[in-house]
């Protein structure tokens, strides 16, 4: 069974929207995981425009499933991890101008800057994935720099506007998938994924997890966040 890890980097923006209190990620990821989610996501961005220290720091109190951050090859957002730790961290590419994380974490040209931090948080305990490109190299500098975990970067695929384009990045996904497995990572899949193409992603890629933020909270908007999650829960069982 394919487990979802729920994004509610979202809620805090909106909250940061009005630089006020509400609404409040933390109770989003409660009410998440009373819904069903496996996990809770938050990615801290280097200017913090969304999740705050304070906010991880409160994850961390009160989640029961397992919590991952999200974040920067960078060392203050180092340093945060170690001393918050998370379960797990996933390292993720990151630009000031971006709205949202736009392409995979370059694992080839920073494999040893790569396994440098992840030898740091293996050895505090704190597990270890890299958001990559579903490109071959990706997946095995990946592996060869000690991480346990990938996610692969599934906007192409959520945004291909032909069926021949969804097929190809289809394609790319299982390869890389399996290239995954082979080398026994645990492989994820995220980004840009909703209501309308999650089940065919977790039936041709039988991904151990996936990773879904702003199609969740958008529903949230409307049903709530229990309604939203149990709804994406069971699209997920269904192509399970």
């Amino acid at each position: 069974m394919t487990l979802l890890g729920v994004n509610v980097d979202h809620v805090a923006t909106l909250r940061n929207a009005r630089g006020g209190t509400e609404p409040e990620p933390i109770l989003a990821a409660l009410q998440a995981e009373m819904a069903g989610a496996d996990s809770i996501v938050c990615h801290v961005r280097e200017d913090r425009r969304h999740v705050k220290d304070r906010d991880l720091r409160l994850l961390r109190q009160v989640v029961k499933t397992s919590l991952q951050l999200e974040m920067a090859l960078v060392e203050d957002l180092i340093g945060l991890a170690l001393e918050v730790r998370p379960n797990e961290v996933m390292i993720v590419p990151e630009r000031r101008q971006e709205l949202t994380t736009e392409g995979g974490f370059d694992a080839v040209a920073r494999q040893q800057d790569l396994g440098g931090v992840i030898k740091r948080f293996r050895e505090a305990g704190i597990g270890v994935s890299v958001f990559i490109d579903a490109e071959l190299p990706q997946v095995e500098a990946a592996h060869a720099a000690g991480a346990g975990t990938i996610e692969l970067h599934t906007g192409p695929f959520s945004h291909a506007g032909s069926n021949d384009k969804l097929e190809a990045e289809m394609d790319r996904l299982e390869t890389a998938a399996h290239r995954g497995w082979e080398l026994g990572l645990e492989v994820h899949a995220g980004h840009g994924l909703d209501y309308r193409n999650v089940e065919l992603l977790v039936r041709k890629l039988p991904v151990e997890k996936v990773n879904i933020g702003h199609a969740i909270i958008s529903r949230a908007v409307f049903s709530g966040i229990e309604n939203a999650v149990r709804d994406m829960k069971a699209l997920i069982a269904a192509a399970s």
